[in-house]
């Protein structure tokens, strides 16, 4: 269920995020601008198998102190400011339960009970070291400036590859690995600090399948905004594979996430210095919020709201209910595979059902602001089973539908996907199966067929290969007007009594 993220700089240019990347002089270092490559990849039979899973997490709760958070800026020359100040405890962890609750201001601890994700906490005097790829955590000093008597450090190493599908051996071997360690009593005056911060790091990865937009979603930013929202923006994203079509493709949500500038972290040479740190990322299941594991109790409709600063919804409540005539549909438009044949046929059905609709392109180079805007306007959204369907985060909560429609074979991968996110976003999800006359493996079958006959048969004998070929990959839709036709108009008579989505 592939869906090629924008590879054009349309809209872009100079308003991608800010990097350091240690280059150049001064402590701030060379600020890159972010800029989109010429090329993503497809990634849909990744996406499927992630939607096939069961997922179970918990999580862990370390404090630190931490001083004034400054706006996008180190703090270097501010070595010492904190010392000897009033500092207010700031809680690294926000999940309940937490195995490392215990851990105090000082130390390691790591959390690596999850099947999906590994995360670790470093409470204290924080440095990072770009020879070995490491954080490491400094005794506590005295008020004379030497290290206390009576100080001491975790003695276990670790070593966390920050990225949410550890199961997956073959690409975790891509996901560099970070290491978590104490210093030695000698690396103190190795390791001095060029770069201070007063907010906390958080180690997380550009990499593994973020260039497919609902693993960039459910791999990368919703675990990261989980592990930090808490932190209202002070924190500092130190980021792996670190790549300018990812700085510019969502530069706002990097920007939501953190008041500060990104370091990249493989390629920034100089001591960085934190008052604690964690490295990987929370995850609570496909594109989900579980509110009793925060907390806040916060909820995939705080998310919502979160890309809805992020991409800077200002529509206030009566603009969003104010009402309108004819409820608006958003028809995703596919190219390539899974397409729907007869959507020019669609549409006119939708209309003269009562929709006003929007054909919503795929990788059509708009940046992701031009689309929440497009898709936060619908009242429902339709699309064959695909990626782009990610973005029902960007509807409406409580208001909107989407409308999945899933090819023959993959009812049930495709109800995975989405079918949890949509009711946790309190929205109406509705999914429209389609029948063998409605899939173009009729014309590539025979009636006969147990591909045809018997979708499901057909993928206990042959394995995942014919799914991801035949089922995803070698299929269009033509739908049966009629029978959607049930669909659409049932639709459209919720939409008539909710208010309208959009303004």
């Amino acid at each position: 269920m592939a869906s090629k993220l924008p590879d054009a700089t349309k809209g872009l240019g100079a308003g991608a995020i800010d990097v350091e990347d240690g280059s150049g002089a001064g402590a701030g270092g060379k600020k890159v601008t972010g800029r989109w490559p010429g090329f993503v990849h497809f990634f849909f039979v990744l996406t499927v198998v992630t939607c096939a899973l069961v997922y179970a997490p918990r999580f862990l709760s370390p404090t630190v102190p931490v001083d004034f958070l400054g706006p996008r800026q180190p703090s270097s020359g501010r070595a010492a400011a904190v010392q000897g100040r009033s500092l207010d405890a700031l809680v690294l962890d926000n999940q309940v339960n937490s195995p490392c609750a215990s851990m105090g201001g000082h130390g390691i601890c790591c959390d690596r009970s999850d099947f999906n994700t590994d995360v670790c906490f470093m409470a204290g005097d924080v440095r990072t070291d770009a020879a070995s790829l490491s954080f490491l955590l400094f005794a506590p000093q005295a008020p004379n400036g030497t290290a206390s008597a009576n100080a001491t450090v975790a003695e276990k190493e670790e070593r966390v590859q920050p990225y949410t599908r550890k199961w997956e051996k073959h690409l975790m071997a891509n996901i560099q690995e970070v290491r978590l360690r104490p210093a030695r009593p000698d690396e103190a005056d190795a390791q001095p600090c060029q770069v201070r911060h007063d907010a906390p790091a958080l180690g997380m990865t550009a990499g593994g399948y973020t260039g497919n937009l609902f693993h960039a979603f459910n791999d990368g930013f919703l675990p990261a905004w989980l592990t930090v929202q808490h932190l209202r923006r002070r924190v500092v994203l130190a980021v792996l594979a670190y790549n300018p079509w990812w700085a510019g493709t969502f530069r706002e949500l990097v920007s939501g996430l953190s008041d500060h500038h990104v370091i990249d972290l493989l390629h920034d040479k100089r001591t960085h210095c934190f008052p604690g740190a964690i490295v990987g990322t929370r995850f609570h299941g496909i594109l989900a919020v579980e509110p009793a594991r925060t907390k806040d109790n916060r909820t995939l409709v705080d998310f919502h709201d979160f890309l809805a600063g992020a991409y800077k919804d200002d529509s206030t409540p009566q603009q969003q209910q104010k009402p309108r005539r004819r409820p608006r549909l958003g028809l995703y438009s596919r190219k390539g595979t899974r397409m729907i044949e007869n959507e020019a046929a669609v549409a006119r059905l939708a209309e003269s059902v009562g929709f006003d609709v929007s054909i919503l392109e795929t990788a059509n180079g708009a940046p992701l602001s031009s689309e929440y805007a497009a898709v936060s306007a619908c009242d429902v959204l339709v699309g064959v089973h695909g990626a782009d369907l990610t973005k029902l985060l960007f509807l409406r909560p409580r208001r909107a539908a989407l409308l999945q429609i899933a090819p023959m074979g993959v009812p049930h991968v495709a109800r995975g996907c989405y079918e949890k996110a949509t009711a946790m976003m309190e929205m109406h999800y509705e999914q429209y199966d389609a029948a063998a006359n409605e899939s173009s493996l009729v014309r590539k079958y025979p009636a006969d067929d147990v591909v045809l006959r018997d979708p499901e048969a057909a993928t206990r004998e042959r394995g995942w290969d014919l799914t991801a070929r035949v089922y995803l990959g070698g299929q269009n839709v033509s739908l049966d007007l009629g029978r959607f036709g049930d669909t659409l108009r049932k639709l459209h008579s919720r939409a008539l009594r909710l208010p309208a989505a959009g303004p």
